[in-house]
């Protein structure tokens, strides 16, 4: 099933169950008022809105126009958002962006940041710079939404605790990560609110797409109106979500409504190598990270500037008859 949260009076807005096309909707407040609340009752909830959906598909409820301009993120707040590394082909290129080493032990024990969770961005919010010195950029996802996941869970269980899924706009402040990881302490001013897609989805909704825990379809990243990143989620991943999860939960209980992000998607090219743009027949990337780090490989010194004011980005992912799956994150960076 799809659900979506629409903005309304509150801060948590009103939880829907939307069409498989993404063109209608049904208000679920009958079962639960929020995607929280339906995520802490997710045994009842769910073959409820299960039903629901089934009824929203074959047009026998009223329905309302769904627009995902009247979206929020599905959660816009959470208890928890953990960001973990999936794609350690991105954390290979953002370390020789840095001149810094990857440790042996990223590669069997991954590496996991907690984010602000307390204030996510809508997909059409626009994204606040405070000073273009920052390096603002985007970084494409995915990530998973768990119900209650107990502590040391194992491998085989933590799937069956992932419930949604969606996609993953976190914005990264790259001027001020070198600075922050410094001090020891890891990320924070560097990581300002998150942007998740209009609409999450049951695993099920994926077919054979979901497979062991990961997406196997490609990643539309738009930069500026022109491809930018192709990259497929189901190549190059290092580590599963379930996996990812079983990491989160290692010392502790996940609740319901945490969520476990991918990590930036990211691919090698052909031969092994950091991968061309799209406009070279690469897969392009999934943030401009990746490319300062090629350019300066190549040149010596990085080309593509990160975002300021007025550049806008989107990121979507389609089925293989070529229909959007959550919708599409469609951002602006804007001066503040």
């Amino acid at each position: 099933m799809k659900l979506a949260t629409l903005k309304n009076h509150t801060r948590d807005g009103r939880l829907v169950v939307v069409s498989k096309d993404l063109t209608r909707c049904c208000g679920a407040e009958n079962i639960a008022p929020t995607l929280q609340a339906a995520l802490d009752d997710w045994g009842r909830c769910a073959p409820k809105l299960e039903s629901l959906y089934r009824d929203v598909e074959h047009q026998a409820v009223p329905c309302e126009r769904f627009h995902e301009n009247d979206a929020h993120s599905p959660l816009p707040r959470a208890y928890q958002w953990a960001d973990g590394s999936a794609y350690i082909n991105h954390v290979e290129l953002v370390r020789k962006a840095r001149n810094s080493e990857v440790p042996e032990s990223f590669y069997s024990d991954p590496l996991m940041y907690q984010g602000g969770s307390d204030s996510f961005l809508g997909p059409r919010d626009d994204i606040p710079l405070g000073d273009p010195a920052w390096g603002c950029d985007m970084e494409g996802e995915f990530a998973v939404i768990t119900d209650d996941v107990p502590a040391g869970v194992s491998a085989e269980d933590a799937a069956s605790h992932i419930k949604l899924v969606m996609l993953v706009n976190d914005v990264s402040l790259r001027g001020l990560i070198p600075g922050e990881l410094a001090k020891g302490f890891g990320f924070f001013h560097s990581k300002p609110p998150t942007a998740f897609s209009p609409v999450c989805i049951t695993p099920d909704e994926l077919g054979n797409a979901w497979e062991a825990a990961v997406i196997h379809l490609p990643l539309v990243v738009d930069y500026n109106g022109e491809p930018f990143g192709r990259a497929n989620a189901g190549v190059d991943a290092t580590f599963s979500l379930a996996q990812l999860v079983v990491h989160a939960a290692k010392t502790r209980p996940l609740c319901a409504g945490t969520i476990i992000g991918s990590g930036t998607v990211s691919n090698q090219d052909e031969n092994g190598g950091p991968g061309k743009p799209v406009s070279e027949g690469g897969l392009g990337y999934s943030c401009i990270a990746e490319i300062r780090m090629i350019e300066t490989i190549a040149s010596g010194e990085a080309e593509t500037p990160f975002m300021s004011a007025g550049d806008t980005v989107k990121i979507e992912m389609l089925d293989t008859e070529g229909h959007s799956i959550f919708g599409s994150i469609e951002q602006k960076v804007v001066a503040v």
